[in-house]
């Protein structure tokens, strides 16, 4: 979802090159979920503020997703702390925001460099904390490191040797110059979810440091473990004392008190439409602009002109990477009636085929959901849909693999023709859930496509370029794939519309919403300006 997602064919390179490790390792044996003992609990009881390991008095434990084991505590922050976070990012914004671009893409690079140097360690890391399979959350890493360059090069294109952007505009009257300069908004508060820990903090951490924010991040309690360590790559890498911060905590702790504080001159928030909505109405209590990139209910529409093998591997990418837990998921497929059954079978036969268990073992392409709340959530969903008369093509429940005995595993799921107004259809579930959908022309899977609360990605799979063209033209969203599902590269904004929310991450123009604009009007004439009869030298006013 958040990576560049690979081509069918290198998807099948490096399937083939792990395919001797995974014959002898058996993912549904219990020996491949059999794992070394971790050593010291992991994390840390301490709250990264002023460039300082801060103690925190209470903690939050931190649960394994595989099997349940408590592995390691983060801190439970509280108000004071981000009273405190706000205070050093307020001191510290003075002089960052004046710092040259140069200077501060300098900064960006180190950080790029210290997180990369950590790569391994942050990969097991995120999987140990959220259950991504390794060589997903390795991907991960590199996409941070690379969205750090990327805002380090925007920043130095944008700003050089200024610590603003200024661009002159010409005027109607010759009397008059004009300029719009761009400088940093100040303190920015940024709350970010479980599914892509780190990347989805860099993806507003990056951007807001390069346009001279200060910040203080707030990371999900339920995946905080790779986060802490942006605040010692900070401090390698120059970053000045208070410029990042990180609060870790319960979002009805340190989430509501980081968008109630005063000190806080922005809200950049990713997660639930309803925690979107509670922050959208905290926000407006001081009038607080707030950027929000919500849930989605994303469709894929598979034309009968595709090679079938191309398009199911595709539908199970943009479902089911990262254990489905993606907000742009394509979790709504629709099929041309001319394939549907030799679509549905391969369907079936390659979802009950993917690789599941460990996912720290190499080779697993299906980890366990992140909690035994969300676990729970998906299931419900999936016991409503059974209840509703919902068909059920396969999955729906645990696996049966020994593996999988403990820990949050759910079965690659898939329903057939749901009714449109089944909740399995209309709601986001966050797990690997997906719906199949049979139809005839483009005008109806067009209709059925935007027919949905949410508008943040939507693909189509055709090898007929015009209709290509009228497909991207007729979605509905703010992310479109053509022949693909999930490719995401920083040069290019992220974000929907609708329920999915508003504004955008990444893409050229992704520091904008971390900068505030002045006009600059500058009169020039020597001449008075006249428009007084006492100051008018002729007696005539120049207006």
């Amino acid at each position: 979802f958040r990576r560049a997602a690979p081509s069918v064919g290198a998807i099948a390179t490096a399937a083939r090159a792990t395919r001797a490790k995974r014959a002898s390792v058996d993912m549904s044996s219990p020996s491949a979920g059999a794992r070394p003992p971790l050593g010291a609990p992991l994390g840390r009881i301490e709250h990264f503020i002023d460039n300082r390991w801060v103690h925190a008095s209470k903690s939050l434990a931190v649960v394994c997703p595989h099997d349940e084991r408590v592995i390691g505590a983060i801190a439970r922050g509280n108000a004071r702390d981000v009273d405190a976070a706000v205070s050093a990012a307020t001191r510290a914004s003075v002089g960052w925001r004046r710092t040259p671009g140069v200077e501060r893409a300098r900064v960006l690079r180190g950080i790029a460099r210290a997180l990369e140097r950590r790569k391994p360690a942050l990969g097991r890391l995120e999987t140990l904390d959220m259950g991504k399979p390794i060589e997903e959350a390795a991907w991960d890493i590199d996409d941070v490191v690379g969205c750090f360059d990327y805002y380090a090069d925007r920043c130095e294109a944008v700003f050089g040797e200024r610590w603003y952007a200024e661009e002159d505009v010409r005027l109607p009257d010759a009397s008059f110059t004009g300029a719009v300069r761009k400088e940093a908004l100040g303190v920015v508060g940024l709350i970010t979810p479980w599914n892509y820990p780190l990347l989805m903090a860099t993806w507003k951490v990056a951007p807001a440091l390069a346009a001279g924010c200060a910040v203080v991040l707030k990371p999900s309690e339920m995946a905080s473990l790779s986060c802490q360590a942006l605040g010692d790559a900070c401090v390698e890498a120059g970053l000045p004392p208070g410029a990042f911060n990180l609060v870790t905590g319960l979002g009805t702790e340190v989430g509501a008190a980081l968008c109630a504080h005063r000190g806080v001159d922005k809200i950049s928030f990713t997660g639930s439409l309803n925690t979107g909505r509670v922050i959208m109405r905290e926000c407006a209590k001081d009038v607080k602009p707030v950027s929000l990139e919500l849930g989605g209910k994303s469709a894929l529409v598979i034309f009968d002109d595709v090679d079938i093998d191309k398009a199911v591997e595709w539908a199970l990418f943009g479902c089911f990477w990262t254990n489905g837990q993606i907000c742009s998921a394509t979790s709504r497929v629709f099929i041309h009636a001319h394939i549907r059954d030799k679509f549905l079978a391969r369907l079936k036969e390659a979802a009950e085929a993917i690789p599941r268990g460990d996912p720290l073992v190499e080779g697993c392409r299906l980890g366990p959901l992140v909690s035994a709340g969300q676990y729970k959530k998906v299931m419900n969903m999936i016991n409503v849909a059974k209840r509703q008369g919902c068909t059920l093509l396969t999955g729906g429940k645990r696996p049966s693999s020994p593996a999988c005995a403990r820990g949050y595993y759910l079965e690659p799921t898939v329903f057939v023709d749901p009714p449109l107004d089944a909740n399995v259809w209309r709601e986001e579930i966050f797990g690997p859930v997906m719906c199949v959908r049979t139809f005839s022309s483009e005008d109806e899977v067009v209709a059925l496509a935007n027919d949905s609360d949410y508008a943040l990605g939507a693909a189509v799979i055709t090898d007929n370029v015009d209709r290509r063209r009228r497909m991207t033209e007729a979605f509905d969203a703010g992310i479109i794939w053509v022949n693909c599902s999930q490719p995401c590269f920083p040069q290019l904004p992220w974000g929907g519309r609708k329920r999915s929310g508003f504004g955008r991450d990444l893409g050229v123009n992704g520091m904008d919403k971390y900068l505030h604009q002045k006009q600059i009007v500058t009169y020039t004439s020597d001449d008075a300006f006249a428009w007084y009869p006492m100051f008018d030298a002729k007696a005539k006013s120049k207006l």
